[in-house]
């Protein structure tokens, strides 16, 4: 019995090779490894003690790594989705109820509020859905795991030396399975570069406050290019036998030429005379199409999805000022 045991379980690991680990290093000698590089660039050894302390291999994280499923929802059910109508009464309701802090941080960033609002809700759901793994173990997972290593072994790096700074207990440090964090979702590169300590109390805590959350997705957008003299995207009418090779999301036109394809607003009201915008098909081409300003690019800084640009753009103009 026990040789029949042995085969099956050779056999299951030889017949799951997308749960299979390519570094042949001994996981102990890999974190030996990383500790003395972790130690050179200054993270101290209480924070590494403490990180790899009980330290096991994920394996739902590598599971979810090797087997991210390819979304097979068109666009239109993504956006009906994600943008549903309680999220959009949720988000005018919190813009409401933080509007004193929001039309601050949009005074200082030059970002609406209502934009900032969006991102939020579609990354964590108003902060309720931020992810319950340890960060630090996820990205150590990650980082032998060895398909991605170099750039899970940075962000690990980064991690702890977020820990280091004391923004946040290595205990507190819940994020996705990919190490995005807090309820803006940064991963620890762009938690140091975009992370604000908008209130003042030495700690840029993207995991419980708000202020900082907000500052943080501002500060975001703003570095990245936000002109707050523009919009993102809006939804528009293209005229029967239109060129649909004119859509290139690349391809800066002036709003007057677009009105001369006979292009108008969804509702049939015509464009404006002024701006730039590109035409975009965020999915099928008959599933809408969109006039989008630069800001789309800052909003595609933040996730390459153009599913995710258009929700972010569609959230916050229904969210509008709250009211």
């Amino acid at each position: 019995m026990s040789h029949i045991l042995l085969y099956i379980a050779v056999f299951l690991a030889f017949c799951v090779p997308g749960l299979a680990i390519a570094n042949p290093k001994p996981l102990g000698l890999w974190i030996q490894e990383f500790k003395e590089e972790a130690t050179a660039q200054g993270i101290s050894e209480k924070t590494l003690d403490q990180a790899f302390k009980n330290f096991t291999l994920i394996d739902k994280v590598i599971e979810l790594d090797q087997r991210q499923p390819e979304s097979t929802r068109t666009f239109t059910q993504y956006l009906d989705s994600v943008v549903a109508a309680s999220r959009v009464t949720e988000g005018r309701a919190l813009l409401k109820e933080n509007r004193a802090i929001l039309e601050q941080v949009s005074r200082e960033y030059g970002v609406p509020a209502n934009v900032i609002v969006a991102l939020w809700g579609i990354e964590t759901s108003y902060g309720k859905v931020t992810g319950s793994f340890n960060v630090p173990h996820a990205l150590a997972t990650l980082a032998y795991e060895g398909r991605r290593a170099d750039f899970f072994r940075k962000e690990l790096m980064n991690a702890l030396k977020i820990v280091d700074q004391g923004h946040v207990m290595l205990a507190a440090m819940e994020g996705s399975w990919a190490g995005a964090m807090g309820q803006s979702q940064f991963m620890p590169s762009s938690f140091l570069s975009y992370a604000v300590d908008y209130n003042k109390d030495g700690r840029r805590d993207i995991w419980a406050t708000r202020a900082d959350v907000f500052a943080s997705i501002a500060n975001y957008l703003k570095q990245s290019g936000w002109n707050n003299r523009e919009g993102i995207a809006v939804k528009v009418k293209l005229p029967q036998k239109f060129d649909i090779t004119l859509e290139n999301i690349d391809r800066l036109r002036p709003m007057k030429e677009w009105k001369q394809y006979g292009i108008t607003q969804q509702n049939g009201a015509p464009l404006p005379d002024t701006g730039m915008a590109a035409l975009v098909f965020p999915g099928q081409s008959y599933e809408g199409a969109y006039l989008v300003s630069p800001n789309y690019h800052v909003i595609l800084k933040w996730n390459r999805s153009r599913y995710f640009a258009t929700a972010v753009a569609t959230l916050a103009e229904r969210i509008g000022n709250g009211g």
